[in-house]
């Protein structure tokens, strides 16, 4: 599973309105409240790395896993131009994590769940990160929910520009009411004034929260919450986004 490839350089332009510092901070808070206050933490699917670095400056020994090759290059030039080298980045699948010891904690956030083809693969992930984990450790991630899906992400196209590049993103909510298929036209301008057109697609597949608090038992995890986006409420008929925290018990 890789996606993102020739989106990867744009990435960042897009997600601009991604409130990164804020949704660390809510991080970092969940974390302390589970008693992980430092020690060392994965960030799974952590593209241009700006969660891990901003998790990084609150003090966590932070290592990066992503499947694209093109992400972790910019996250490396980001960590460079930082001078920086606090950071470990590893090209690994997240269906396939493989450290080199146990961690503290996990996170994977930016519905970076959602683009696994099966409930199968998220199960999978699940034991990867139970297995590299200290007893005692959490889990904490986000997904969109099947109400995003079915009534703010299907069928719907969005626009984005820039001085350079002009994306064109194309939903469509599939007949399993469940997967979105997105595609993604974009043209990058050419120092000629011309522009190249690259398409690329990408998978979404949302679950309902019994569905991912089930497979986080099956592996050994125990719940300690599913709150509605980045909150402590309870999870609502209309949240867009959960955010999930587990702990794999002592």
């Amino acid at each position: 599973m890789e996606a993102y490839s020739s989106f990867a350089q744009v990435y960042d332009l897009f997600m601009d309105n991604v409130p990164y510092e804020e949704w660390s901070r809510y991080l970092i808070s969940l974390l302390k409240e589970y008693q992980v206050t430092d020690g060392t933490v994965v960030e799974l699917g952590c593209g241009t790395g700006k969660m891990t670095r901003l998790l990084a400056d609150a003090g966590y020994d932070m290592v990066g896993v992503d499947n694209s090759a093109e992400m972790l290059e910019i996250a490396g030039e980001r960590q460079e131009e930082e001078e920086r080298n606090d950071i470990l980045y590893l090209l690994q699948d997240m269906r396939e994590l493989e450290l080199y010891g146990t961690v503290d904690a996990t996170i994977c956030t930016l519905d970076s769940l959602n683009h696994l083809p099966s409930l199968a693969d998220v199960t999978r992930v699940f034991q990867r990160v139970f297995d590299a984990t200290e007893p005692g450790g959490v889990f904490l991630f986000d997904m969109n929910t099947l109400y995003k899906h079915r009534k703010i992400l299907g069928n719907e196209i969005y626009l984005y520009e820039t001085e350079d590049v002009y994306c064109v993103w194309e939903n469509e909510l599939q007949d399993d009411q469940c997967t979105v298929l997105i595609t993604l036209q974009i043209f990058s301008q050419l120092e000629n004034g011309l522009y190249r057109r690259k398409t690329e697609y990408i998978t979404e597949r949302a679950y309902a929260s019994e569905q991912i608090q089930e497979a986080l038992k099956k592996v050994g995890f125990h719940v300690l919450g599913i709150y509605h986006a980045d909150t402590l409420e309870p999870l609502k008929e209309d949240s867009q986004r959960m955010v999930v925290a587990a702990r794999k018990e002592a």
